[in-house]
């Protein structure tokens, strides 16, 4: 497994979205070496559930904006690239590729802009979350604030387990 330290980046909330002021959103570049015989989505479900994120799904990222109030989110890039806007309208439009992981804090919002034809990620959740899915609008933004600052932290860092870098870099 490749990678270093993540790269982070930190959104605060807006009209739209609640975002995550505390926790930033983490980039691993080139987890996973994506070759031609490689199942790169079943390398990342097994690398994430060995380090306590389940609940996956094999799909692609949706095109609308939405955020997470109960639960933190991995994804796993296991084909193609795809552009993704984190952080609502003024965030960042971040590009990610094959082999990449993006570990997002509890509140941060994304949605797709682009993508290639062959983009499949593979996404899960840390064991101590809820899974919930929001739209701008369909909660007061003092509520879902609420709520995500009372997501508790993730066991193990999706990628590294008990010793990775977001145990590090997010802390309350």
């Amino acid at each position: 497994m490749k990678g270093s330290q993540p790269e982070a980046y930190f959104f605060e909330g807006d009209d739209q979205t609640p975002n995550n002021p505390v926790l930033p959103l983490l980039v691993y570049r080139s987890v996973v070496s994506i070759g031609a015989s490689a199942d790169a989505a079943h390398r990342f479900e097994t690398i994430f559930a060995a380090n306590g994120w389940g609940d996956g799904w094999r799909n692609g990222i949706h095109s609308f904006l939405h955020f997470h109030t109960s639960t933190h989110e991995v994804l796993g890039i296991a084909a193609g690239q795809a552009i993704v806007q984190f952080g609502g309208g003024e965030g960042r439009a971040l590009q990610v590729q094959a082999g990449d992981v993006v570990a997002l804090p509890a509140g941060v919002g994304h949605q797709r802009l682009q993508a290639s034809r062959d983009l499949l990620v593979v996404g899960a959740y840390p064991r101590n979350g809820r899974f919930d899915q929001k739209r701008p609008g369909e909660v007061d933004a003092k509520t879902a604030g609420r709520a995500v600052a009372l997501v508790p932290l993730p066991e193990m860092d999706p990628v590294h387990g008990a010793d990775g870098p977001l145990k590090n870099l997010w802390r309350y």
